[in-house]
């Protein structure tokens, strides 16, 4: 595994190590030394992962404190442009956004620290993205920012979407308590 530091204090991209042969293909998505030796203490409290159609954005999701967690996501079929938005006020890139194509084909992951909200749009049909997570899910502390009030350009003029993802306050009507 290689990690490569994002310009966002604490978001990683890593390039998991992958081995190929007659049986086919093996890649390795979490090792907790790794994790540690980049200062990341990572625990998976739980997985669970969708299957998408093309155009779909799903975001920006995260949870509020105390149930604000790391996520560890990649995608183990089709591809996705991956968008983290910085929500934490005393840092420099303050409602920032980056986005990163994760897919199948480049076996890469992307660590997102606490205080940012993250979402995707899929780049094609049946694309499975995987999400492990450091907590559970909390209801009450569920929330996001709307995928459209940034400044992001999705490059789709009608994606699917959900009505939960379409009812998040915009970023400019959020105040972030991160």
């Amino acid at each position: 595994m290689t990690f490569k530091s994002l310009h966002f204090e604490g978001l990683h991209l890593i390039e998991n190590f992958n081995s190929v042969d007659d049986r086919g293909l093996f890649v390795k998505t979490f090792h907790k030394n790794e994790f540690c030796k980049m200062g990341v203490n990572f625990e998976i409290r739980e997985s669970y992962y969708s299957n998408n159609k093309k155009d779909v954005i799903r975001g920006m999701h995260f949870q509020i404190p105390p149930h604000d967690h790391e996520k560890l996501v990649y995608v183990t079929s089709g591809s996705i442009k991956d968008v983290v938005i910085d929500l934490r006020k005393e840092s420099s890139t303050y409602c920032n956004y980056i986005d990163i194509e994760l897919s199948a084909e480049n076996k890469k992951s992307i660590f997102i620290p606490k205080g940012m909200a993250h979402g995707f749009k899929s780049l094609e049909d049946n694309t499975t993205t995987v999400y492990n997570v450091a907590t559970e899910y909390s209801p009450q502390n569920d929330s996001g920012i709307r995928f459209d009030s940034f400044g992001y350009d999705w490059g789709v003029t009608n994606p699917i979407t959900s009505c939960r993802d379409k009812s998040f306050l915009t970023l400019d009507e959020f105040s972030s308590p991160f």
